[in-house]
């Protein structure tokens, strides 16, 4: 795994936004697998910057999203289809039949599942999987027991995920039980990864990721095999480990 430290959230942030613009730049029909959430948003900021600058082509990309709360409409405003419309599609001017989520109001979701991972396949693969990292090691919705072997499936979210994720509902009763997620096999599938981290709330997780034995009770420790695998994190993420090295 190779390490970049940033010294905030805005350097992570700008650093992440530049290896996937070199990306789409060198392959201009690049398949690439996003995440959403509070850490990425700084990433897609970026990427908009450049699209109004630079005017970068998205015309021949695809993206495929790493999972969908189960229940949700597209149109709903907590659901991952809008906050991606919002916050980077919408922007960059990416025709919307080249951007893939799961669908969570699938009435058959096992269905879906199979459909999304014939569309990945169909796609040629993913050329670039951005991450974030749970507090309990999850990636996507992964949570922690979930098998390595694991391909697109629905999954119950843990109950410190859908705590976490509380803050972008009314309250934490609203926050769907379950979701639709990109499973282990075809994230570690992705030809190279990009896992960001931020925030001294991610620094014990970010510590064991590096220190933990390869374990799926911390899923994100088997990126650790991964034959390409970047992590971006600022100084409050990598806290704990660099404290770890200033005592070793």
């Amino acid at each position: 795994m190779k390490l970049i430290e940033a010294k905030d959230y805005h350097e992570m942030s700008k650093l992440a936004a530049e290896i996937i613009l070199k990306q789409v730049k060198e392959k201009e029909d690049s398949v690439l697998g996003l995440a959403t959430g509070g850490t990425v948003l700084g990433t897609y900021q970026e990427l908009i910057h450049d699209f109004k600058k630079n005017k970068t082509s998205y015309d021949h990309i695809q993206t495929f999203n790493l999972d969908e709360y189960a229940g949700l409409k597209k149109e709903d405003p907590n659901s991952y289809h809008t906050y991606m419309k919002i916050n980077l599609f919408d922007n960059i001017y990416i025709p919307v039949e080249q951007t893939h989520l799961p669908n969570g109001e699938a009435s058959d979701l096992e269905e879906q599942c199979s459909a999304f991972e014939r569309i990945i396949e169909a796609s040629g693969g993913i050329d670039l999987q951005l991450l974030g990292i749970g507090q309990n090691g999850h990636i996507g919705f992964n949570e922690p027991g979930s098998s390595f072997d694991s391909k697109t499936h629905v999954v119950t979210l843990a109950e410190s995920t859908r705590k976490a994720n509380s803050c972008y509902f009314a309250s934490n009763e609203e926050v769907p039980a379950r979701a639709v997620t990109m499973g282990i096999s075809t994230i570690m599938k992705s030809k190279k990864i990009l896992l960001l981290a931020s925030g001294t709330q991610k620094a014990s997780i970010i510590y064991d990721l590096f220190h933990s034995e390869v374990t799926n009770a911390i899923p994100a420790t088997i990126i650790r095999k991964h034959a390409d695998t970047t992590i971006i994190a600022d100084q409050d993420a990598l806290s704990k480990l660099n404290q770890a090295k200033r005592y070793a």
